[in-house]
């Protein structure tokens, strides 16, 4: 018997599937910038940008990390990519950049048109909630590189920024204000120690006593995105500073924009911390410490400000449930 790519374990025809399933939803991220169709080797985009008076290309590329094992163990594969869209949105935006257009990644031993149509579909709902193109992408079926029903991913992401509301913490100073955008949850970072920590204990559809949901259900929350609250008050400069809180935590992401002389003072009793984050540290016996270290605790962006600017900027940000977390010294 001749051997073909299919006994091989490369499906072409999954793979024909998979791609007429998704065109629909990509479809509905294009613009009027997108000068290319579906299926070409790249993706055309229209980079005259006549509103910018000095257009500056900003750029991040990420993944999701061990959350989609969480997404593994709960069969649902409907949100994890809209949380790699959400997270990368929240990179750029780190900077003062809006979206452009994002690439994305996805591979498996086994390609399951209708898992990859899930993950591919939150690409397309979060593009489109960002008003950013999925412009290209790549599936590609590797047997015997991944175990039985998994699969990885990443994604590119391309925005821009007017030269003169880039962000960079080099104006930040003493006495600015600390304001937190309150997480969804875990967001994108920390599961490596959360399913160490829960998976010999629970099981993924157990609902513990404190929790009015499953742990599957709390550690696969969208990861969200702060850009349409943001947006507005970088047009405005408002902001001198702008942190996403990822792996790392709080002080860490921080910090890396805190210019020579200038610390944090974080109030650490400011806000309520959710209760997958209690039943994390509960059941891992997790010192203070460490917890501020691997997870957001329940806050998923800082803003920092002058202290005039701090009612303009809870007003503006009401949706994501502001609150002053500590200030700049």
């Amino acid at each position: 018997m001749s051997e073909t790519y299919k006994s091989a374990g490369v499906d072409i025809e999954a793979g024909e599937k998979t791609v007429d399933s998704i065109k629909p939803y990509i479809k509905q991220t294009m613009n009027k910038n997108v000068l290319s169709e579906v299926g070409l080797f790249g993706g055309f985009y229209d980079a005259s940008f006549p509103e910018y008076e000095h257009p500056v290309l900003v750029s991040s590329t990420d993944g999701v990390g061990t959350k989609l094992k969480v997404a593994f163990m709960a069969d649902k594969h409907d949100t994890v990519g809209q949380c790699l869209v959400n997270h990368c949105t929240n990179d750029i935006l780190a900077g003062g950049a809006t979206p452009l257009f994002f690439l994305d990644y996805f591979a498996t031993g086994k390609l399951i048109p209708e898992v990859a149509t899930d993950v591919i579909k939150g690409f397309a709902i979060a593009c489109k909630e960002n008003n950013c193109v999925l412009i290209g992408g790549e599936t590609a079926e590797m047997p015997g590189f991944y175990n039985e029903n998994e699969y990885d991913m990443s994604g590119t992401i391309v925005g821009v920024v007017d030269k003169k509301n880039i962000i960079n913490g080099s104006n930040i100073k003493k006495g600015d204000i600390l304001i937190g955008l309150k997480s969804s949850g875990l967001h994108t970072n920390g599961y490596s120690l959360a399913r160490k920590v829960l998976f010999p204990k629970f099981n993924v559809n157990d609902t513990p006593e404190g929790m009015n949901e499953t742990i599957g259900e709390a550690l696969l929350h969208v990861h969200k995105s702060y850009l349409n609250n943001v947006k507005p008050l970088i047009e405005n400069q408002l902001l001198t500073g702008i942190s996403h809180i990822t792996g790392g935590g709080i002080v860490g992401n921080t910090s890396r924009i805190m210019p020579e002389g200038c610390e944090l003072d974080i109030d650490w009793n400011s806000w309520e911390n959710l209760p997958i984050f209690e039943l994390i540290q509960k059941t891992g016996n997790i010192s203070d410490e460490e917890m501020r270290k691997a997870f957001n605790l329940g806050i998923g962006m800082i803003l920092i400000t002058r202290p005039e600017n701090v009612d303009k900027i809870i007003s503006a940000c009401q949706s994501d449930n502001p609150l002053i977390i500590g200030k700049v010294v």
